[in-house]
């Protein structure tokens, strides 16, 4: 499993037009509740993310869920919206999907168009992803795997993958969700498992 870290890249996008960039792709970022997508969003977006959370209720989460992620408050009840862009070829709308099951019905709207996407996953919730893997698998959408360090038990790559049912050419890789330079890590190497597909834009 290969590890984040930070890669330097061609300029940062701050003065460049998304309408000047070829490469305008639309990225999904997915996974089981409380994965990170909204952190991951947030700490890799070049603009001011677009979020739609709601504070949850008492009856929101399932008590496996409740005890893992005791700090959370709010939960995303459409979708996240950011861009990134990561060289002068490619800029990347970033839209993250809900993560409790009775949004699913957005999913749908928000997988469609899409060229790629990210499948993040809690070692403490591994399970949590399979939902997220399957529906890719049936859209055909090429994915990766980013697994978010939350402290939790360590899985090897072979369990990961059994669990997940992932595909041999399916990469994996460990990330920090709040860590910028690890999240534009992840992105990269979506960008690059796309092109070796000969779905990515640029050289």
């Amino acid at each position: 499993m290969t590890r984040a870290t930070p890669r330097a890249t061609p300029g940062n996008g701050a003065t460049r037009s998304p309408a000047a960039v070829a490469g305008a792709l639309k990225i999904a970022v997915v996974g089981g509740f409380g994965a990170g997508r909204s952190t991951m969003v947030r700490s890799v977006s070049e603009i001011r993310p677009l979020h739609t959370e709601e504070v949850m209720s008492t009856h929101t989460l399932v008590d496996d869920a409740r005890a893992r992620v005791p700090a959370k408050t709010a939960t995303t009840v459409a979708l996240d919206f950011g861009r990134i862009t990561i060289d002068e070829h490619r800029v990347l709308y970033l839209f993250g999907t809900p993560g409790q099951e009775r949004f699913r019905f957005l999913w749908d709207r928000l997988l469609a168009g899409t060229t790629g996407a990210v499948v993040l996953v809690d070692t403490r919730a591994v399970a949590d992803a399979w939902y997220a893997t399957d529906r890719l698998h049936r859209c055909g959408t090429p994915f990766i795997v980013a697994v978010n360090d939350f402290g939790g038990p360590f899985r090897s790559a072979d369990e990961l993958r059994d669990t997940l049912a992932l595909a041999p050419g399916v990469p994996l890789v460990e990330f920090d969700a709040r860590d910028h330079s690890s999240s534009k890590f992840v992105l990269i190497a979506l960008m690059d498992h796309l092109r070796a597909l000969g779905l990515g834009d640029g050289p």
